[in-house]
């Protein structure tokens, strides 16, 4: 299952194509395109199985 926005954003779904995010895992610091990976869902939609778009609709993706 992939990760929602909710994770790395604090809860907003409204997330740019440019959006990075920074978060230590491990210890150890990464940074994450998240602007990519969320324009990519979006962009994939039809292609995610309806567990994967309730997984994102929770957090309140707006796919139109």
């Amino acid at each position: 299952m992939q990760a929602s926005p909710r994770t790395w954003h604090g809860g907003t779904a409204a997330v740019r194509r440019p959006h990075r995010e920074t978060i230590v895992a491990d210890g150890e610091e990464h940074e994450l395109a998240l602007g990519i990976w969320f324009a990519n869902q979006k962009q994939r939609r039809d292609k995610l199985t309806e567990p994967q778009r309730d997984a994102l609709s929770e957090p309140g993706v707006d796919w139109a």
